[in-house]
């Protein structure tokens, strides 16, 4: 037998992109939730339960069967296609966490605003946060129910978002809405980078 020529895997094999993605929103919009929908492995968390001393800090009207807050971030992986990979990071929602915002955005090509229609008011922390850094991002409006539905355009107003940013409505519970969410932010992105380098 011949030891010597075993075969090596090839050097031509290319390995897929990996994209970093944030979602964020605010305070129980189901960041986590989107997170978990659409993970092909177990997301990393990390949540803590909601105690006494949140009370006058979280605002829980719109949410008040929440029990559990992100403190840092959630994590999760989607591959898209043989090569194409994202890793999702989802944001904290409360102010007091924010300090972690600028570690998480580091190297990401977009990100995914979660908006409630209950409280829409709670997205704009996250749009100007993105707006100033000039980070490509779109607008997914999370399908409650019970919630009343508005029309996307009337979303985009409310929110006084440019008109090239995308606004579409979205189940966080599912994989399939979530999937399509993340497709179109990557190729919203790609669409200001090649923009952004023609100039």
């Amino acid at each position: 037998m011949d030891y010597g020529h075993a075969e090596r895997p090839s050097d031509t094999a290319a390995l897929p992109t990996a994209i970093k993605i944030l979602i964020a929103g605010g305070f129980g919009v189901g960041k986590t939730t989107l997170v978990g929908a659409v993970s092909e492995t177990r997301p990393l968390r990390t949540e803590e339960v909601l105690t006494e001393s949140g009370v006058g800090i979280d605002d829980l009207e719109g949410v008040e069967t929440k029990r559990t807050t992100t403190v840092a971030m959630d994590f999760g992986r989607i591959t898209i296609s043989d090569d194409l990979v994202l890793y999702l990071f989802g944001t904290p929602g409360q102010d007091r966490f924010w300090f972690v915002w600028d570690e998480l955005a580091l190297g990401a090509i977009g990100a995914v605003v979660l908006a409630d229609t209950r409280r829409l008011a709670d997205c704009f922390p996250s749009i100007d946060y993105f707006e100033g850094r000039g980070t490509p991002f779109l607008v997914a409006v999370n399908c409650f129910e019970g919630a009343r539905q508005y029309r996307l355009d009337e979303v985009q107003a409310a929110l006084n978002l440019d008109p090239e940013v995308p606004v579409l409505l979205c189940d966080a519970r599912q994989r399939e809405s979530v999937k399509q969410v993340l497709i179109t932010l990557v190729e919203h992105a790609m669409k200001i980078r090649e923009a952004r380098r023609a100039d």
